[in-house]
């Protein structure tokens, strides 16, 4: 009977244990903002390499407009694939748990958008298409800032 109460307790342990795990995964480390977005609360070493994907995107964008109006499907498939799945951060899962599923989802989907991008220049997909790819892609980038900012913890 003692052996019985305590695997049944283990069990419950472990089913809270992975429900806070799972919960923590998709709500993430966030806090209520001033204005209207969701502050998602990161260490400073976390919120520096977010805005450094960031940026990096940001250069691979300006590379890949250049590439564009220069015809040149080379550059434009090589600055793409720079911000592709093979650019998102090696995070630790601690890390990852603070980002809220919504917006892991919407960044990802930017690095997955990219190699698109990458392979359909390799392709030789038309440079219109090409800057409509662009233009969606800039659509996530505008709707993760209007509704996310970063803070770091104090």
């Amino acid at each position: 009977m003692k052996d019985s109460k305590i695997a049944v307790a283990a069990i419950l342990l472990w089913v809270l244990t992975i429900a806070t795990a799972a919960w923590f995964f998709i709500h993430g480390n966030v806090a209520k903002g001033t204005d209207e977005r969701i502050v998602v609360v990161l260490q400073p070493a976390e919120r520096d390499a977010v805005l450094r994907e960031m940026r990096a995107m940001l250069a691979a964008t300006r590379g890949i407009l250049d590439g564009i109006d220069q015809g040149n499907r080379d550059s434009i498939a090589g600055w793409a694939h720079s911000a592709g799945m093979a650019a998102a951060t090696d995070a630790t899962p601690a890390f990852l748990a603070k980002l809220p599923l919504p917006f892991k989802t919407l960044g990802m989907g930017v690095h997955r958008q990219m190699d698109e991008l990458a392979q359909a220049a390799q392709n030789g997909t038309s440079n219109t298409e090409l800057h409509r790819q662009l233009t969606r892609i800039l659509s996530s980038c505008v709707a993760c800032h209007a509704g996310w900012q970063l803070r770091g913890e104090n």
